[in-house]
């Protein structure tokens, strides 16, 4: 359940970041809107790991570590899905 909570917290955020960066992209934006969500989403993982960690302390802040290790992951994906957008549109280019 320490590990199961967390990440059932993550997946809303998670999949709401993973769906505005594949609509992004969809769109056609640039490649700096298209990484927006992850770079919120990175900002927020930091701050509650902080939070976790300096002011809570004990086992309720290893649930925010383990919170902000998953919005990490899905941060990454984010990343890894805005990115491949633009190298399609390198390819395209040179084509």
């Amino acid at each position: 359940m320490m590990i199961l909570g967390p990440f059932l917290m993550a997946i809303v955020p998670g999949i709401i970041i993973l769906l505005l960066t594949w609509w992004f992209s969809k769109i056609n934006l640039s490649l700096f809107v298209r990484i927006i969500p992850g770079i919120l989403t990175v900002i927020a993982a930091i701050i509650l790991f902080y939070i976790g960690f300096v002011k809570i302390r004990g086992f309720e802040g290893a649930g925010y570590g383990i919170l902000a290790f998953f919005l990490i992951i899905f941060a990454i994906i984010s990343f890894v899905m805005a990115n491949k957008g633009s190298m399609q549109d390198k390819e395209n280019f040179f084509n």
